[in-house]
């Protein structure tokens, strides 16, 4: 099969991080930082140096701060809580946008609807989400601005530095980094970004259940989960130091060596990648433009991201035939993402997503083209 979903999940891994998960469970299978044997101390130094990669990878501030989850979401989640709850009685502002997934906009929606906080939702404008828009958005009583650095629809960007320079300084910037991590270098202190979260089975070459936030040393999110941690067990309370304060439960081992992996694959080869993966979008978007009865959302973009309609065909019907009669895999609908369908009025059949990545080549995407126009043919009539 032609693997074309790599938005949703990366399809094929580098072998160093399908080394290091079978390790992880064959040779050191033990749970860190809850005892003393070398098994464990060596999985707790497994887990350290997965930090600290990530941590000198996105220009972080300190390994303390870098949090291990299971996805991105949950990193999401573990930030978005954590600031609003640490504001005590206050009812702070938040500014989001209609570019978001669900995994930002349900937290935010939910806390706005228990009363918590007061939301501010800022539009596209041309399919783009503008940093001017999010900061003419903010106000005295803002918190955060929360956005994804890349659409996970349209592929998108938000220049998060651009949003910096334009907030005030009192304002948290948290961003979804879940299409644009491994795809993009991203240096967190030179773009003001106070808490990445990142999604390690995508662009970061990982697998499934892996995930991380990172975060600035002026960002203090309060506990958002509870449980055992390895260290201070007679407090009743999470410990009041990083990691430990937001982590809680047993970590994946081979989650974060695959990870740590991945990280190591991406020092080498992140630039050679992008190229290959931005050509090869631009190639497929080009030739879907050509297609009679195709309309295109995405304009040519790192992160291997290229959405489309077909005429009145519906886009899971669309994405099942590409699958069923030609073997390749894509993604239709609406992508977790409702408010960036309504914005783009495509929320009634929503759209077909292709998603590349380094490992595909020219010749998949040409015979994806012409599987894609013989459906178009076929809907014409």
């Amino acid at each position: 099969m032609i693997y074309f979903d790599n938005a949703a999940t990366g399809g094929r891994k580098p072998g160093s991080v399908i080394g290091a998960v079978q390790a992880s469970i064959e040779g050191i299978c033990a749970n860190p930082g809850r005892s003393g044997h070398a098994l464990s101390v060596a999985q707790a130094e497994n887990i350290l140096r997965c930090r600290k990669l990530l941590c000198s990878f996105f220009g972080a501030e300190a390994w303390e701060r870098t949090v291990l989850t299971k996805n991105c979401t949950e990193a999401l989640n573990i930030a978005v809580f954590g600031i609003v709850n640490a504001c005590g009685k206050r009812k702070p502002h938040i500014v989001t946008t209609a570019a978001e997934h669900n995994s930002v906009l349900r937290p935010l929606f939910f806390l706005r609807d228990e009363g918590k906080i007061e939301l501010t939702v800022v539009q596209p404008r041309g399919g783009n989400v503008l940093p001017e828009d999010i900061a003419a958005a903010a106000n005295e009583n803002t918190l955060a601005a929360v956005f994804t650095l890349a659409s996970n629809v349209t592929g998108a960007a938000i220049d998060p530095k651009a949003v910096r320079e334009r907030l005030p300084e009192s304002v948290y910037t948290v961003c979804d980094g879940a299409q644009a991590c491994g795809h993009v270098r991203i240096d967190m202190r030179r773009a003001g970004i106070d808490a990445l979260c990142l999604a390690g089975h995508k662009g970061m070459h990982g697998i499934q259940g892996s995930g991380a936030l990172l975060f600035s040393r002026r960002f203090e999110p309060a506990p958002y989960m509870f449980g055992g941690t390895g260290s201070e067990s007679f407090n009743p309370r999470m410990p009041d130091f990083y990691p430990d304060k937001l982590e809680a439960g047993t970590l994946s081992c081979p989650a974060a060596a695959a990870l740590a992996e991945g990280v190591m694959y991406l020092e080498d080869s992140l630039e050679r990648n992008a190229g290959h993966v931005l050509a090869l979008t631009e190639k497929l978007i080009r030739g879907l433009e050509k297609i009679q009865g195709i309309r295109v959302y995405s304009r040519p973009n790192p992160f291997g991201i290229a959405a489309f309609a077909c005429g009145g065909l519906q886009s899971e019907f669309f994405a099942q035939e590409l699958s069923d009669r030609f073997g390749i895999a894509v993604r239709g609908g609406l992508h977790c993402a409702p408010l960036m369908h309504e914005a783009l009025g495509s929320g009634r059949g929503g759209l077909v997503r292709a998603s590349l990545s380094e490992f595909n080549t020219e010749r998949e995407t040409e015979i994806f083209l012409d599987a894609a126009a013989q459906i178009a043919r076929e809907a014409r009539g």
